[in-house]
């Protein structure tokens, strides 16, 4: 029996190795850091939370659906979302399957399937695999831009803050205004002398709980089409939160949900307080001064950049996961049209697809695999459709910025259906 690989003991990771360990199929797993959990460890060396970290997305949206979570917590810190994932593997024997402390340094295919070579306490390994798994995650390699001057002050990137701690005092200006620049700014304004925004673009604030229960959970039935959705949430938000513009931000020059809106209405209650303010885009650094695109300037002591990351695979060569700009090209983010024998689970952003909306992928995959194994013939029909046929839209009717971040951004709804329609028309071939 072929046996394949596993990168990563991350809830991308967990999930895959749970959908192969199902079907029967043989799996080692590698992790670099010394448990599971992947960045919700913040004892993870490569881990990029920080201490007030919560889920930005509801429990009941985002648990896998054979292992719901053991609590009634509507939105759970990184503590919580830690033990639930060494649950998860304990209670299905995964962690059995992984190699821990083990980092993945190189991928080269051969004989039709994969060298793959690690450094362990073992020492330097190298095995071959009939196909390797990627599901190391997307939010591990920083996006530092750089700016014309030097700061003298600290610069430094969010995925190294953890506490608060480390601003007290300081006049604080945070680059960027995504979910984590948002956390940030409202742990810093109880320690901070002071804290600025700079922002780009405008943003869509989505609360937490519409009508006493989580936002994400409204609206769970058959999807509305786009443009009406797009209506609809726009005017509850304007009820429920007021515009942004009036609190500084810049207007939005997209419509909600063409770009992943911030579930965190504090940030609003802060600006109202005069707690910090909305600085516009960055131009330069001078010493300790930033000169900002409306001609204004400030001192600050510390620069936070809250300017996300990039997709990286170190480890293989970019020509064998077909890179087009700023991610793969992969049939529904998982498989190149070569099928070469590497596969990715994992590379989805989308507001509300959740875990289990990976362990679909996982199973999808493990489908595949289980085909390629016992019924070759259906496994090259699946292959078939892959190459010669159109692929599935999973936009779901949204017009998605055309930025770095975005680049692997799918509608849930979408993505999910066409994900079952694929695992019904290969299992059912």
């Amino acid at each position: 029996m072929n046996r394949y690989a596993v990168i990563g003991a991350g809830p991308s990771g967990l999930a895959t190795a749970r959908a192969l360990q199902r079907r029967g199929i043989a799996v080692d797993g590698y992790e670099a850091s010394h448990g599971v959990g992947g960045l919700w460890d913040i004892t993870n060396p490569r881990s990029t939370m920080y201490e007030s970290a919560h889920l930005i997305s509801s429990r009941t949206t985002t648990e896998f659906a054979e292992f719901p979570m053991r609590t009634r917590v509507d939105y759970p810190g990184h503590r919580m979302l830690r033990a639930y994932f060494q649950d998860y593997a304990d209670h299905f024997g995964l962690s059995e399957l992984f190699r821990f402390e083990t980092r993945v340094t190189r991928l080269e295919p051969r004989d039709g399937g994969w060298d793959l070579t690690s450094t362990g306490p073992d020492g330097d390994i190298t095995r071959w695999y009939a196909g390797v798994v990627l599901a190391n995650g997307t939010l591990a390699e920083p996006n530092v831009p750089v700016f014309p001057g030097s700061f003298s002050g600290e610069l430094l990137h969010t995925s190294a803050y953890t506490s608060p701690r480390r601003l007290e005092g300081k006049r604080v200006l945070l680059v960027g205004a995504g979910n984590s620049g948002c956390d940030i700014a409202v742990d810093a304004v109880h320690h901070a002398a002071s804290v600025d925004m700079s922002v780009r673009r405008g943003y869509y604030f989505v609360p937490r709980y519409l009508f006493g229960r989580p936002s994400d959970t409204l609206n769970q039935g058959r999807p509305l089409p786009a443009r009406l959705k797009q209506a609809l949430d726009s005017r509850v938000l304007r009820a429920f939160t007021g515009d942004p513009v009036r609190f500084g931000f810049p207007r939005p020059d997209y419509r909600i949900y063409e770009s992943h809106p911030i579930v965190n209405t504090m940030i609003l209650n802060h600006l109202g307080q005069g707690d910090l303010r909305i600085r516009a885009d960055v131009v330069r650094f001078d010493g300790p001064t930033v000169h900002f695109r409306d001609g204004t300037a400030g001192d600050y002591d510390t620069v936070l950049l809250a300017t996300g990351y990039s997709l990286d695979y170190p480890f293989v060569d970019r020509e064998h996961l077909a890179w087009r700009g700023a991610a793969p090209r992969l049939f529904l983010n998982m498989f190149p049209a070569s099928f070469n024998g590497l596969y990715v689970v994992g590379m989805i952003e989308a507001s509300g697809i959740g875990w289990q909306g990976r362990y679909e992928q996982a199973d999808l995959l493990a489908a595949y695999l289980e085909a390629v194994e016992h019924d070759p013939t259906r496994a090259a029909r699946f292959r078939g459709r892959v190459v010669g046929s159109p692929w599935p839209d999973v936009s779901g009717g949204y017009r998605y910025l055309g930025l770095d971040r975005m680049a692997y951004y799918v509608n849930k709804d979408a993505y999910r259906s066409a994900v079952r329609r694929e695992k019904n028309a290969l299992e059912s071939a």
